[in-house]
């Protein structure tokens, strides 16, 4: 069987790495990252060509995103690059057509801004969608997948511990299989 000559042939290995390196425990440098660092984010693409008047707070709720993990990051796609993830603007409620963890289309609707909304939150919380969060209503304005249950005056377009936690275990998991095609309507 295979697997009996790889344990047999394990001992010689061990013994000629060791005789390489002359017997001593070889170290990684101090400064050296721990592992979950070493590696690069993930990065994921948006398109916001077509968020019209909302083109800044979608990058502004980029980059709020892009301070509380690390295991992702949020980038604009550049010029003939096909975007992971597409913002339109319409006239409808906000909501997100996931087609998998980090892609899908965002709807960036008027009319919770025009009932009031903050439009960073509101950008912040859909990209929560597309980074594999559900909606937790009702809830408190200190957690962004609550949405539009936390009322008008909430503000808040960063996400909790739990949501930073759930997000950097999802994107942080080598060959994570990706969540399935899922529509979010907050």
């Amino acid at each position: 069987m295979r697997s009996s000559t790889f344990v047999r042939a394990l001992p010689a290995a061990v013994t000629a790495v060791l005789a390489l390196t002359a017997g001593q425990a070889v170290a990684a440098p101090a400064s050296a990252a721990p592992a979950e660092h070493t590696a690069a984010a993930r990065v994921v693409t948006y398109d916001a060509s077509g968020a019209a008047e909302f083109k800044d707070a979608v990058i502004k709720g980029a980059a709020v995103w892009n301070e509380s993990v690390v295991n992702v990051q949020l980038k604009p796609a550049t010029s003939g690059q096909r975007a992971n993830v597409r913002i339109i603007a319409d006239d409808g409620w906000p909501r997100t057509a996931s087609t998998g963890l980090g892609s899908g289309t965002i709807y960036f609707g008027r009319q919770a801004v025009d009932e009031g909304h903050n439009t960073v939150r509101i950008s912040s919380h859909e990209l929560g969608h597309i980074l594999g969060l559900p909606d937790r209503k009702p809830g408190p304005c200190s957690s962004l997948m609550s949405g539009a249950s936390a009322g008008t005056s909430c503000t808040n377009a960063y996400p909790n511990a739990a949501e930073k936690a759930e997000v950097e275990g999802d994107f942080g998991l080598a060959g994570a299989a990706a969540l399935g095609a899922r529509t979010f309507r907050d």
